[in-house]
């Protein structure tokens, strides 16, 4: 479903990817698991073309288009759905006004969730429609950050840290989320510093060191090295 080819990006003269390749299949949860720094969410902002500085170098398709020349608002309606690591919802718009936005842009090949739909998966947004983005707990605020992108009709989700901060509890109820996107035939691509949590919901890992994937890990991988991954980590 996506497939990036040597991947380099650059900040002025410092490098933050080099030559990076990786490859996500339809209906799979892949992570990209690396320190802080490591170039992981300069990658997702290059896949969705959000990288303010240029040069970027490599190739980026998505379906089996090549999208590496593409606008933020044309990769979206592709079909790619972005949720930052600071959720980027409208805060001063209530839950249901945040959700009922993304009707306005419309996805091409893609089927938008349903508002109620959207409900049933989310119950807490249900009790919370009326409340504005500012009177959200951060675990709602996620919530509503995968919502909003699930009513476009994204058919792969770029999700950039989204158990950071977030009790256990929570953690677990994103966990189940995110099984329940996969088994509606989306597919996720995760940064997670929580590699016990990630080896949980993901089918594959990456690992990116200094700008550069440097192994490909499945989960049984993941559980045998997972002291020595918290330790490279400095977690």
């Amino acid at each position: 479903m996506l497939r990036v080819d040597g991947l380099s990006a650059w900040y002025g003269e410092a490098q933050a990817l080099r030559e990076v390749s990786l490859d996500v299949g339809k209906g799979e949860i892949v992570t990209l698991v690396g320190r802080n720094g490591a170039g992981k969410t300069t990658l997702l902002r290059c896949l969705m073309g959000l990288h303010p500085v240029h040069p970027v170098s490599g190739a980026v398709s998505f379906l089996d288009e090549d999208i590496t020349a593409l606008s933020p608002h044309r990769r979206a309606r592709r079909g790619l759905g972005y949720v930052p690591d600071d959720r980027g919802i409208y805060a001063t718009l209530s839950v249901e006004e945040n959700l009922l936005l993304p009707l306005t842009a419309k996805t091409a090949g893609a089927e938008p969730w349903p508002l109620e739909r959207v409900y049933d998966t989310f119950p807490r947004l249900r009790e919370r429609r009326r409340f504005p983005g500012t009177k959200l707990s951060g675990g709602e605020q996620q919530m509503l950050a995968l919502a909003r992108v699930l009513r476009m009709g994204a058919r792969l989700l770029l999700c950039d840290e989204p158990t950071e901060g977030l009790s256990p509890l929570i953690v677990a109820q994103i966990g189940d989320i995110l099984r329940e996107v996969k088994a509606a035939g989306v597919t996720v691509l995760l940064i997670e510093q929580n590699v016990h949590f990630a080896a949980t919901v993901a089918d594959r890992h990456y690992l990116l060191a200094e700008g550069r994937i440097v192994e490909s890990l499945d989960n049984d991988e993941v559980r045998e090295r997972e002291h020595e991954l918290l330790d490279y980590l400095g977690i």
